[in-house]
């Protein structure tokens, strides 16, 4: 199991690069456009480019920010909890997350499919979209591996033995 659990650290990693890349593309298309229009001569496609950029950008940090649990949460109610219902709770969470994800994945490897096959291109630039979401299905699908390693991690720890030792 550990290197599975390897091999999604290490293409989580990968992605983070590849999301910044797309920032800074997407940076540096914005600011090239706006001076192209300041002397009259914008980028054709700039605008599609950019959501493209941006959509690519936060599906490929999703698996990162999720390691380094960076999402926005409300820890309020969570906080006051005792350990094994917070354990509990991070367990159940975790699993339908990983439920979920596995599904949207899915359903995303689906639709980019059938927009090959229909043979959708974007408006301006005549982009094939469909590669767009195979890649935003391909991080869904790393950031499910995540999911079931967590799973697999929480799972492991309601298995672990409560320790009866006592110190002197």
């Amino acid at each position: 199991m550990e290197p599975f659990f390897k091999g999604i650290n290490w293409l989580s990693d990968k992605l983070k690069i590849a999301g910044g890349i797309c920032l800074t593309g997407m940076m540096l298309m914005t600011c090239i456009d706006v001076i192209g229009r300041f002397f009259n001569r914008p980028i054709l496609g700039a605008i599609e480019i950019v959501g493209f950029l941006a959509t690519l950008t936060t599906a490929f940090a999703l698996p990162y920010t999720h390691q380094m649990d960076a999402h926005i949460g409300v820890e309020l109610f969570v906080q006051v909890l005792p350990e094994k219902p917070r354990k509990l709770l991070a367990f159940l969470t975790t699993l339908a997350s990983f439920l979920l994800f596995g599904v949207v994945a899915w359903r995303m490897i689906v639709y980019a499919d059938t927009i090959r096959q229909s043979g959708e291109v974007s408006m301006t630039m005549k982009l094939p979209e469909y590669l767009i979401i195979y890649l935003v299905a391909g991080c869904f699908l790393v950031f499910f591996g995540i999911l079931f390693c967590d799973t697999v991690k929480l799972l492991g720890a309601f298995a672990k033995p409560a320790d009866t030792s006592h110190n002197a």
